[in-house]
């Protein structure tokens, strides 16, 4: 990773734990997207799983440079700490008019922590339009824990984001996200290039934290989507406040009482 970072911070991380993704818009220079497609033509290296980013992708190589851009870098740094491991790459391509959708799904089948967390990049190498279809996300689905595609009978949730973006855009996101691939109605193939990083720290207080006490954290992490119940959803914001205080380091940390209310546990009283 290089040595100029541009590291998240506690507002945009809180962002992150809150929504389940961050959106980079643009941020890939032009020549590197153009590059991009004859890459992928020509097949992307093997990677075996846990391989650390350096022998994953050599100095030099399209993917390297990709991520060692330093707002691409930053956040990545901000998220899962320095020297995370490569689980798997790979190219995701949508041919024109297709005329089918991928199912709803969460890709992390049995991953049950609830103290860390995997982050998939997606990188988009050219503009994706409404007709092109792009990637469904389901916004703080990501603590609710599914089996890979039990989601997939759901059709369309309320808020939910078809991803409509500019040429060299990146997404970050948390590993259990909802989401799945929209059918390409256009003439144009859509190219979307996934890596998924292991964190290979304990994720705590990785980013910019100057901000950490800023009440837009609290603003953030309190924020709720169309398609919470209104009883149900509750959990959505306990779970977010559970993985904030492990993120921050902050076992204090709540919102309206929430997380302190329950974890009242009186020591019994001796009657003696």
């Amino acid at each position: 990773m290089p040595t100029t970072r541009q590291l998240l911070s506690s507002v945009q991380v809180a962002r992150f734990v809150a929504h389940g993704f961050l959106r980079l818009d643009g941020i890939v220079p032009r020549e590197l997207n153009d590059e991009a497609l004859d890459v992928f033509a020509a097949g992307l290296p093997s990677v075996p799983y846990g391989t650390p980013v350096p022998k994953a992708f050599p100095e030099g190589s399209f993917a390297r440079r990709l991520l060692e851009l330093p707002s691409v870098a930053g956040a990545l740094e901000s998220l899962v700490g320095p020297d995370p491991t490569v689980d798997h790459h790979f190219v995701h391509t949508r041919e024109p008019r297709e005329g089918s959708a991928q199912p709803l799904h969460a890709d992390a089948l049995i991953d049950l922590r609830t103290d860390a967390f995997d982050v998939q990049l997606m990188y988009y190498p050219r503009e994706v339009t409404a007709d092109m279809g792009g990637t469904l996300i389901v916004p703080g689905s990501h603590l609710r824990r599914t089996n890979e595609s039990d989601t997939g009978r759901y059709q369309n949730l309320r808020g939910q984001t078809r991803l409509t973006c500019p040429a060299g855009t990146v997404v970050l996101l948390h590993h259990g996200i909802w989401h799945g691939g929209r059918r390409n109605d256009s003439d144009t193939v859509r190219h979307m290039y996934k890596i998924r990083f292991n964190p290979t720290v304990a994720q705590v207080r990785l980013w910019d934290t100057t901000d950490l006490h800023d009440p837009a954290v609290a603003e953030e992490l309190g924020r709720t989507f169309p398609w919470y119940e209104p009883a149900t959803g509750r959990l959505e914001i306990h779970n977010r406040i559970r993985l904030w205080r492990f993120l921050s380091a902050d076992p204090d940390f709540d919102i309206e009482y929430w997380a302190t209310r329950i974890a009242n546990r009186p020591a019994q009283r001796s009657t003696a």
